[in-house]
């Protein structure tokens, strides 16, 4: 069994981690770390203390009316993806350990062509 970071859970959620393969469980937010747990395997999970996170992205979509992944980027080991059944009860619970300065949007569609097209010069 796996030992958790957090001394108090601030909300458990279903939530899919998109490392890879698709894998479903559940997210632990709590005051020292942010955690993905698997249903299926107990040897699957991700702990990310609050001291590693340097941004947390949101890809925003319908004016902030749906929210379908977000991702964590880290300091050392790159960026984690994943989507929850409430992403904005997530998000809420995430910015009160993150600065909400590094809390960000991600580029839309039509923003990613815009700069493809501006660079070509």
């Amino acid at each position: 069994m796996v030992q958790s970071l957090n001394t108090k859970v601030d909300l458990t959620i279903d939530a899919t981690s998109f490392l890879g393969i698709n894998e479903y469980g559940k997210i632990m937010i709590g005051d020292k770390a942010f955690e993905f747990y698997n249903d299926r395997d107990k040897r699957k999970f991700i702990q990310i203390p609050w001291e590693d996170v340097d941004y947390v992205i949101a890809s925003v979509m319908f004016k902030g009316r749906w929210i379908p992944r977000y991702a964590i980027r880290t300091k050392k080991n790159g960026t984690y993806t994943f989507s929850s059944k409430e992403p904005k009860k997530v998000l809420r619970a995430i910015r009160e350990y993150v600065d909400p300065d590094h809390m960000v949007h991600s580029l839309g569609f039509f923003d990613v062509l815009k700069r493809a097209f501006t660079r070509r010069k």
